[in-house]
């Protein structure tokens, strides 16, 4: 009889070596697809939160980390591009095993990682201070910019390597150590991270990452007083605690929040390339992703006919295997998440939502055990509704016809949230109307879900604090600091304050 392979149990990443956690307490973690656990991970305490910050401080301060000249950590990142280049196929499998999605786009995603390292590399060398121009001749005064310190990084489950790079990458560049807390339910992949991480041969403690529950790791992580910095990608709600925290003891931060992410089609739009945008933002990754474009607005005129064509598309979505090339729909990432669908996708009937598609759990054998929801469009929805406003993170959209410009950016606008918005037209003149006035961080233009290592990426109102990606980013992990040198032999008068 053919054995199994062991399950693999995992080890955190402290100080440049593999421990287990202080107590060798394990988290299952479960593939989502198939409802089979796959691989345990270490469930992280107080005592290995405070190792981790302990050696990341440890190495901030060491001549082998803060010696290095910004040239030299470029070197560094870039090596580490390459390694990460040379494995993606082997992380995308294991981010598909962790959290469901297609292995097409995890692979596509991790292929594209690598450009972040390349990105800040080269912007290690190229942050400069100014010299400025005093009144007083015989004073040279001069500013630096230079690293915060310990960087602490709290990512999510839905794309756990990238928002892990959006932080680490310009922070690293920087010239900062990081703790990364990676989502408990998706963190082997940041494990295996970790250990081609510490293949590149970056000094010990540059990078650690500690693993173990949101409510109790990720907690003692946002308040620990030797983090200088909290990175945080999440929810909202989750985010206002992580900067209450954070403000415990002054440590700045960055927050990318929830979404809920208008999809606006006009009549005059190519009509095809809005559909396929339009299943793109909200069915891609199984609608979890915080830019889902889950409220479409459409114009009145095509308003039936374009439910129809997305209601067709919706209906011939292939649910099944992430790991199969034909798969157009995994999972949802974890029990709980797809109860959340469940429950929204309910209220939203209770107060009045019809169901044009979808709205239910598939009912084929071979997708009983895995977390499966069906593409779902709800019609007969009104902006104030609940499924309208709060962010349910999974694969169901809203549509809400309008009549005019003004009447659709009021409504696009009538949300907590700001992260990202879509405008299908072939108005020119209207496009840039749009893009001044709908209250986002990114507005897309005939396309969606497009981002880049240079273009910055946030939101606003609820939705963050800050930007994430191109070159404003690595300063987001400076602080500057003013130098005065007095060049004159004259000795002043020590009660007269010298301008």
């Amino acid at each position: 009889m053919e054995q199994k392979n062991p399950i693999k149990r995992y080890q955190m990443y402290i100080g440049g070596e593999f421990v287990d956690s202080s107590d060798q307490a394990y988290i299952e973690s479960i593939n989502p697809a198939s409802g089979e656990l796959w691989t345990y991970i270490p469930k992280g305490e107080k005592e290995d939160v405070d190792r981790a910050f302990q050696a990341a401080r440890r190495c901030y301060e060491s001549e082998e980390w803060r010696g290095l000249s910004p040239t030299r950590r470029g070197r560094l990142l870039r090596k580490l591009a390459e390694a990460i280049e040379d494995n993606a196929e082997h992380l995308a499998r294991i981010e598909t095993q962790d959290n469901g999605k297609l292995y097409r786009e995890m692979v596509t995603q991790l292929k594209m990682i690598p450009s972040w390292y390349e990105y800040y590399a080269g912007l290690a060398d190229k942050v400069e201070g100014t010299v400025i121009p005093l009144d007083r001749q015989s004073v040279l005064n001069y500013t630096l910019r230079e690293p915060l310190g310990v960087v602490a990084c709290i990512t999510p489950w839905n794309s756990p390597l990238l928002l892990a790079t959006w932080k680490m990458a310009p922070a690293l560049a920087a010239g900062n150590t990081i703790v990364l807390k990676p989502s408990e339910f998706t963190s082997a992949s940041s494990l295996e991270f970790a250990e081609i991480f510490h293949e590149v041969g970056f000094p010990a403690g540059t990078l650690n990452v500690v693993t173990g529950y949101g409510h109790t790791v990720g907690d003692l992580i946002s308040k620990h007083p030797l983090a200088d910095k909290v990175a945080f990608t999440g929810g909202t709600e989750t985010g206002r605690k992580v900067a209450i925290n954070a403000a415990s003891h002054l440590a700045d931060v960055t927050l990318e929040l929830g979404g809920k992410s208008p999809n606006i089609v006009f009549a005059d739009a190519n009509l095809d390339a809005a559909e396929a945008g339009v299943i793109a933002g909200i069915f891609a990754a199984s609608g979890q992703t915080c830019i889902a474009g889950s409220r479409l607005f459409v114009e009145r005129s095509i308003a039936d006919s374009f439910v129809d064509r997305l209601v067709k598309r919706a209906n011939e979505i292939r649910l099944g295997d992430p790991m199969q090339p034909d798969t157009q729909m995994g999972p949802a990432a974890t029990p709980g998440q797809l109860k959340k669908i469940e429950d929204y996708v309910n209220i939203a009937i209770n107060e009045g939502a019809c169901v044009s598609a979808g709205g239910k759990r598939p009912s084929q054998p071979e997708l009983s055990e895995g977390l499966y929801y069906h593409p779902t469009i709800l019609t007969g929805v009104d902006n104030s509704m609940r499924i309208c406003q709060e962010e349910v993170f999974g694969p169901v959209l809203c549509v809400i016809p309008f009549d005019s410009e003004e009447e659709v950016v009021k409504m696009a606008n009538d949300t907590e949230f700001g992260l990202g918005a879509g405008i299908w037209t072939n108005d020119l003149k209207r496009s840039h109307r749009m893009a001044r006035v709908i209250e986002s961080g990114t507005v897309w233009i005939n396309t969606y879900r497009a981002s880049a290592y240079n273009s910055p990426f946030g939101g606003v109102k609820n939705s963050g604090l800050g930007r994430e990606n191109g070159i404003e980013a690595i300063y987001d992990y400076m602080q500057m600091k003013s130098v005065w040198i007095e060049l004159s032999d004259e000795i002043s008068d020590p009660f007269t304050v010298r301008t």
